[in-house]
């Protein structure tokens, strides 16, 4: 029996991009139970067009204001009514069209595990990447380096447990769960799940983004060596992947194999 699983897309003002993502969803072999569109726009575009555009009856929107993403997450997760919970956001997209049928099979075939992730496809240093590693726990002070929250999928019974995201947080709400759920069983997917869109909030606010980890690592873990060591590497790498050399520096990278390094 397929697992019910409940999409939700949180979008902003970018018509194009969501339904471009809608489209991503519709064409999966395996439909979801539900895809609810949380939508915090300015602008009207979005909104006539889930109202005047015939949508599946698994689409379900919301349309108003919100306080950030992580309000419009939960307002997505406090509407999901099925057993997986996936954030796919508006501009990215399943990476082919059997993906929410192998996330099913798996929690099938793996009834202990409480969610599962799997690797992405993004851009980094101009080139197209598939990147993504098992998680650990004892890696957590590496923030989300090899995991992104898009290409998690995760038991609802989670929030009931451990909550819903922390709306004090800009960029690191996603981090901060997978901190609190760090214990529980978790399966890794060894093939991408997603296709990550460029130009996230995360990424156009990447320094702030660590600073922020820091602060959620520490909330939880304490003060951590490896952490600050960990995070130096991360500043010096990104300086450097926007250096006029860091692009082709990158390149070097991936013709030696190591973009998942």
């Amino acid at each position: 029996m397929s697992k019910r699983i409940s999409i939700i897309t949180i979008c902003f003002n970018n018509l194009a991009e969501l339904q471009a993502t809608c489209e991503s969803v519709d064409q999966q072999t395996l439909l979801p139970f539900e895809h609810w569109i949380i939508d915090g726009s300015t602008l009207t575009g979005i909104k006539e067009f889930l109202e005047t555009t015939p949508q599946p009856a698994y689409r379900k929107w919301l349309c108003e204001k919100d306080n950030g993403i992580a309000d419009a997450f939960n307002k997505g997760v406090l509407r999901a009514g099925g057993e997986i919970i996936n954030m796919l956001n508006s501009a990215d997209a399943y990476f082919d069209t059997t993906v929410l049928q192998t996330v099913s099979d798996s929690f099938e075939q793996s009834p202990s595990i409480a969610w599962l992730h799997g690797k992405y496809r993004l851009q980094r240093g101009g080139q197209w990447v598939i990147v993504g590693k098992p998680f650990e726990k004892e890696k957590l002070y590496r923030g989300m380096r090899s995991l992104s929250h898009q290409s998690m999928f995760v038991k609802k019974v989670l929030h009931d447990e451990y909550g819903l995201y922390d709306t004090s947080l800009r960029n690191a709400m996603d981090y901060d769960f997978v901190c609190r759920i760090a214990a529980e069983p978790v399966l890794f997917i060894d093939q991408p799940l997603i296709v990550f869109a460029p130009g996230g909030t995360t990424d156009t606010n990447y320094l702030k983004a660590i600073a922020e980890g820091r602060m959620v690592y520490e909330k939880y873990f304490g003060v951590s060596f490896k952490l600050v060591a960990w995070q130096l590497r991360l500043k010096a790498l990104y300086f450097l992947l926007h250096s006029f050399a860091g692009p082709w520096l990158y390149k070097i990278k991936v013709w030696l194999g190591m973009e998942n390094v």
